[in-house]
Parts: C-alpha cells; sequence; structure tokens
C-alpha cells in the first residue's frame, strides 16, 4: 500500500462534511483576471473548444478516486465526462487518499444523505514513533518516541476503540469554531481547542504488520469519525506516537470495492461511447442503490400519478403496508418518490424525474 492521506490545507478531513458532500459543484471556472472594468471595451474570450450542451443523466458513479484528487476536482471531471446538469460527491476523501469517492450525477443528488449516513471503511498504515500536528505525514513533527508497539499490544488495545467512543477531532479538520475552520486557524499557529464528539467504530482489525515501525489497520465506522485520530491516540497510549502515513477507502454506504471504477476506465469508457462503440450508461449505478436500507413500495400507475403532482394517496385495503417512516416508491419497476407512511397515507416528499440517461440494466446486475 502506497496510499499517502491529504494534505490538510488542501482539504483536510476525513470525516463527513454535510456541507462540502450535499454542495453541488457547476465545474466551471470563472475568469477574475479583468484589466478594463468598461464592457465597452472588453473583448470576447476566444475558445476553440467547442461547447458541449448539458444533458439529463442520473445514477451513481463510484470513483475510484485517484491520490492527488481533490474530491471537489473529481466531482467536476466526471460531470464534465457525462456532459451532466448536476453532480455532487457523498463523502469527502482527502486528495493524497484513493479509493471509494460516491458521485451522484443529476437525480441521484436527492438521495446524498442516506450514503453520508451510511458506515465507511478504510484500510490505514500506521507510522509509528512520530506524532505530527496534521496526524498525517504532511504535518510537522511534534512528539518522537524510540519505542515500538508490538502486534500483541495493539490487537489487545483496539477494543477500547470499538463500539461508541468519545474522539477529539484533529486540529487540521474542517469543524468550525466560531466560524472558522479548524485547519484555517491551525495554519495561522491558533491553538485549537476542540470538543469531544461521540462516534461509532463497528470494527477496527490490525491486518498486517509490515515492520517494526509500520502497522496496516482495518476500521469500519460511523459518520464523522477521524481515522487520523485514531492513529493519534492509540500512539499515545501504546506510548509510542504515531500517524497515518496510507489511507485508502474501500466502502462508503451500499458501495463496496468492486462498483469502483478508476478514472482512466472511465475516462476509456467515455470515448468508446463517444465513437458509438458503447454506452455511458453502462458507468452508472442506479439512482435507488443508495436506498438499499429503505423499504420498497410498489404503487399503481393511478396512485403514481397522485404523487408525482405532490398529493398524498390514501392507504386502504389488505394490502396496505402496515409500516411507518420512509420509503421509496415505484410504478412498474421504476423508481418514482420518496415518501413518508403515516396515519394511513402516503405523502410524497421528494419526486424523481429519471428523463435521459440512466444506468442500463446490464449495470445494475454486475459491476465493470
Amino acid at each position: 500500500m502506497n496510499v499517502t492521506t491529504a494534505n490538510p490545507a488542501a482539504e483536510a478531513q476525513n470525516d463527513d462534511s454535510p456541507a462540502a458532500e450535499t454542495n453541488i459543484f457547476s465545474g466551471q471556472q470563472s475568469d477574475a483576471r479583468r484589466v478594463n472594468n468598461d464592457p465597452r471595451e472588453r473583448k470576447p474570450k476566444q475558445n476553440n473548444q467547442p461547447r458541449r450542451d448539458k444533458r439529463d443523466v442520473h445514477g451513481w458513479v463510484v470513483l475510484d478516486k485517484p491520490i492527488g484528487m481533490t474530491s471537489t476536482h473529481a466531482v467536476a471531471v466526471v460531470k464534465r465526462l457525462f456532459s451532466a446538469k448536476r453532480a455532487g460527491h457523498a463523502g469527502t476523501l482527502d486528495p493524497l487518499a484513493s479509493g471509494g469517492l460516491p458521485i451522484a450525477i443529476g437525480e441521484a443528488t436527492k438521495t446524498v444523505p442516506f450514503v453520508m449516513d451510511g458506515r465507511k471503511r478504510y484500510r490505514f498504515t500506521v507510522t509509528w514513533g512520530e506524532e505530527r500536528d496534521t496526524d498525517d505525514t504532511e504535518g510537522r513533527v511534534t512528539r518522537t518516541s524510540d519505542l515500538r508497539p508490538s502486534p500483541e499490544a495493539i490487537m489487545a488495545l483496539l477494543p477500547r476503540f470499538t463500539g461508541l467512543i468519545e474522539q477529539i477531532p484533529p486540529q487540521y479538520s474542517a469543524i468550525k469554531v466560531q466560524g472558522e475552520r479548524a485547519y484555517d486557524l491551525a495554519r495561522d499557529g491558533e491553538t485549537v481547542e476542540l470538543k469531544p464528539r461521540p462516534v461509532e467504530i463497528h470494527q477496527l482489525t490490525l491486518v498486517e504488520q509490515i515492520d517494526n515501525s509500520h502497522s496496516v489497520l482495518e476500521a469500519e465506522c460511523g459518520k464523522g469519525t477521524y481515522v487520523r485520530a485514531l492513529a493519534r491516540d492509540i500512539g499515545r497510549i501504546l506510548g509510542c506516537f504515531g500517524h497515518i502515513s496510507a489511507l485508502r477507502r474501500t466502502l462508503v454506504g451500499p458501495f463496496v470495492e468492486n462498483d469502483m471504477i478508476p478514472l482512466e476506465q472511465l475516462e476509456a469508457l467515455c470515448d468508446r461511447a463517444a465513437s458509438g462503440e458503447g454506452s455511458l450508461a453502462d458507468a452508472l449505478l442506479p439512482v435507488e442503490t443508495a436506498l438499499d436500507d429503505i423499504p420498497a413500495l410498489a404503487v399503481t400507475r393511478a396512485d403514481a400519478a397522485r404523487l408525482h403532482r405532490g398529493q398524498a394517496v390514501l392507504l386502504r385495503g389488505r394490502d396496505a403496508p402496515n409500516c411507518s417512516g420512509t420509503v421509496y416508491v415505484t410504478v412498474a419497476g421504476r423508481l418514482l418518490a420518496l415518501a413518508e407512511i403515516g396515519n394511513g397515507e402516503l405523502i410524497p416528499k421528494r419526486v424523481f424525474n429519471l428523463t435521459g440517461l440512466t444506468a442500463s440494466s446490464a449495470r445494475n446486475n454486475e459491476s465493470i
């Protein structure tokens, strides 16, 4: 494994940042360098590149994000490849980390919160003997130790970091402190005091002891967990200090490694589609993939018409569901809406309009 963690100055977070993850990125850049602001003096900007019309595309692309790319840039690239009108990601991944970055396109952006709330799995390498102010390789060394932990000592400690625990986020994190990002304050030399917050670690295992100074661990965790903080805290208790020197995300909600597509492969597929040798639909997962943990409810076309207009539908008769809460509604096998069941009614909350390019049936059943 040779993946390193993020440069905190660029995008220093391994947790879920709702403000970042629900943002829809346009992928466009403005020309801020105006020599003369008089509109009569402006010359039209020359652009020899043919402008591609935006189109309706709906589905998920689970990018195997390469090292060095920010999540924002990844969204812009995928949006450009599909000429899509809307796109956003569901879980920030540090620039120098690799792995699963789910990108929602079109109507899939309405399902982003369901992925954000799901579990995530990380495989990461901890380098022992140094603690750094960023808790990864990009930071300044703040503590050192000649001690090195044995595999037995590491494994004996891991249960203390499993389950519901209190975790102090890294100083270089995207958490806001009095309106400022913590990493901005830290870069300015200020001491950032962040309060502990509860996070849930479902599984934490020692995968491999590479050598005396490097251990590979795997964590499956809930929303808001900082993997860098895990390495920092484990190192402190062991007395040897530590920081993350490699990071890869292998699970995000319902999306696993088999769902991931490398950027080079996605670009090649888009080139083939442009020449008529394939379809971009083969790279998409259905919008409803993000809703795997939500019950599905099929309705008639008449009820679907009411829901599509934003009107509630009465649930009665022997086929009426006996559950309550959120469901996703289908008609003739096609996703129609997210709705709430309550007081004998089906109330639409988000209606989907899947006109345009959607996932192919082949992509529904197998990974690329």
